[in-house]
């Protein structure tokens, strides 16, 4: 059996931070939890965003069987209350695949970009996350253009998909929380539709986690949220696309 369906989430409404265009410095008002100014938490209304998009989850057919993740903080949150709830209310643990290949995308600039946190640091955060999964993708500090963000958002879910199709357990569903950018990417890199201009809202990051947007005239079955919402992506070979 392979994998049938991906479902997508983008993190809750987080903190904020800002960069000196000149040194590349990052600062934050709010100290993050990890102790990187661009690593922030979720704010207060991404925090109930989260609790929102659990219910969700919850109701999902067919139900979450793995689980990947952007490493960055805010995403990691975002994806903490579905997996309690998921456990206790349904006896179902799901460990938590930190994969840098679906990370924050920051464009190019002449200064190193942000690193999220060491795993050793990320689990005296989150109890749930896979003691020995290893990214399949690093992307560089150096920064990327659209085109290496497609590059490697393709990349990255070509590995996470053939991984989880020859997995004996035969997973049926799964759930990647993600960044705006990154879940375009994805969106893209699936349905095998991509524009001709890259700022094209081909797959539009909504902003309420119980609107579902149905978008399935784009290929495949897909369901589009945004700030704490799901994309939900068939992935049957006619919507895989040509970029995997």
């Amino acid at each position: 059996m392979v994998l049938e369906v991906i479902y997508v989430v983008r993190h809750g409404y987080r903190s904020n931070w800002v960069v000196n265009p000149s040194t590349g410095t990052y600062t934050a008002t709010v100290r993050s939890p990890t102790g990187i100014p661009s690593d922030p938490a979720l704010a207060s209304y991404g925090v109930q965003q989260a609790e929102q998009l659990a219910e969700k989850i919850l109701s999902l057919d067919p139900p979450v069987d793995v689980v990947y993740s952007s490493p960055f903080y805010r995403c990691l949150q975002t994806l903490k209350p579905a997996l309690e709830r998921l456990e206790a209310e349904c006896g179902k643990r799901l460990d938590v695949r930190v994969e840098n290949g679906l990370g924050e995308f920051y464009g190019l600039a002449r200064f190193d970009h942000p690193s999220p946190a060491p795993l050793k640091i990320l689990h005296t955060h989150f109890s749930t996350l896979h003691p020995t999964y290893a990214p399949v993708i690093i992307p560089s500090t150096n920064g990327e253009s659209i085109p290496n963000l497609h590059d490697r958002i393709a990349y990255a879910l070509h590995r996470i998909i053939s991984t989880l199709d020859a997995d004996p357990s035969q997973p049926r569903a799964l759930l990647i929380c993600t960044h705006a950018a990154s879940m375009i990417a994805i969106g893209r890199a699936l349905t095998g539709r991509m524009p001709s201009d890259f700022s094209e809202e081909d797959f539009r990051c909504f902003t309420d986690p119980n609107a579902f947007n149905d978008a399935a005239n784009m290929g495949g079955q897909v369901v589009a949220e945004g700030d704490g919402g799901m994309e939900a992506v068939d992935t049957n070979e006619s919507s895989k696309g040509s970029r995997l």
